[in-house]
C-alpha cells in the first residue's frame, strides 16, 4: 500500500516492540517520505485495532472512499482503464471472473495470482462475493491494490458485455466439453470460475462460450477455487510466452 497507493493511508500504527526492527524501519522511512503519519502503540492496542493478533506488528488505517471501477473502464481499448501500477499485463487481455467466491482467503489468493499472471481485471458479482475485506487484502499480499476489481450487479449481463467486446468467455466446470489444455486461449479471454462447492451457477454456465475442465487424475472431485484459478491462469501465461 505504501508503494502503490500511499495517499489512501490515513495512519500507520506500529508496535513499539518492533521499533528497532530493520524491516519496520524501512517501512517507516517510506511512510515518512510519503507524508504518512506514524503512531507507535503497544501490541495489545494493535491487536484491538486489527481485530486479531496476526498483524505482524504493523497496521494501516485506510481512507474508505475508493473510486468504483466499472466494467466499461476495463474493457479492451478503454481510455478510462485504471493505471495498473507498473504491472505487466497479458496481451491480448485476460480477465478472471469469479462467480460467488465468498471465502476471503480464496478471493485474496485469486487476486494474488491474478496480479502475477498479468490479469487485466477481476470481475465479481456484488451480491455473491466476500468483498475486499482486511483478510482479503492480507492474503492478496498487495494485489488488492494493484488488480482492478469490478463489482457487477448482474454477472450474466456482464458476461454478455464481455462477449460483445470480442472477449472469448470460458467457464471451468467438471463436466466441461474438453480439457482446458486443448482449448484455444490465444485471443482476448475471460476465465470464469465458480464458488466453493457449488461451482458455476446455471445462468453463468449458459453465458459462457465454452465449458472446459481441468485434468483430474486422482480420486478427488474438484480443486480449491484459488488453486484452479492459478492452474488455469498460468496455462494462459504458458501459451503466450515463449520458453526461456
Amino acid at each position: 500500500m505504501l508503494r502503490v497507493a500511499p495517499q489512501r493511508i490515513v495512519q500507520l500504527h506500529v508496535a513499539v516492540e518492533r521499533k528497532s526492527d530493520a524491516r519496520v524501519q524501512g517501512l517507516i522511512q517510506k511512510a515518512e517520505a510519503a507524508c504518512v503519519p506514524v503512531a507507535w502503540v503497544d501490541r495489545a492496542s494493535l491487536t484491538k485495532l486489527a481485530g486479531h493478533g496476526h498483524h505482524q506488528g504493523i497496521v494501516a488505517t485506510l481512507d474508505p472512499d475508493v473510486q468504483t471501477i466499472t466494467l466499461d473502464a476495463v474493457l479492451p481499448n478503454s481510455a478510462d482503464y485504471p493505471n495498473p501500477v507498473g504491472r505487466q499485463l497479458l496481451t491480448p487481455p485476460l480477465y478472471l471472473v469469479l462467480d460467488g467466491v465468498t471465502d476471503p482467503h480464496n478471493l485474496g489468493a485469486c487476486l494474488r495470482t491474478a496480479d502475477a499472471a498479468g490479469v487485466r481485471a477481476v470481475i465479481v458479482p456484488k451480491d455473491r462475493s466476500v468483498g475486499i475485506t482486511p483478510v482479503v487484502r492480507k492474503v492478496a499480499s498487495g494485489a488488492a491494490e494493484t488488480v482492478p476489481v469490478v463489482f457487477v450487479t448482474n454477472l450474466a449481463r456482464a458476461l454478455e458485455q464481455l462477449k460483445a467486446s470480442g472477449i472469448w468467455v470460458v467457464g471451468l466446470a467438471g463436466e466441461g466439453d474438453q480439457w482446458l489444455l486443448a482449448c484455444d486461449l490465444s485471443g482476448p479471454l475471460a476465465l470464469v470460475l465458480g464458488a466453493e462447492g457449488e461451482g458455476l451457477r446455471q445462468l453463468t454456465r449458459e453465458r459462457c462460450d465454452l465449458l472446459a475442465r481441468l485434468p483430474m487424475l486422482g480420486v478427488v472431485e474438484s480443486l480449491n477455487v484459488s488453486v484452479a484459478a492459478g492452474v488455469a491462469l498460468y496455462e494462459v501465461v504458458r501459451r503466450r510466452f515463449p520458453v526461456r
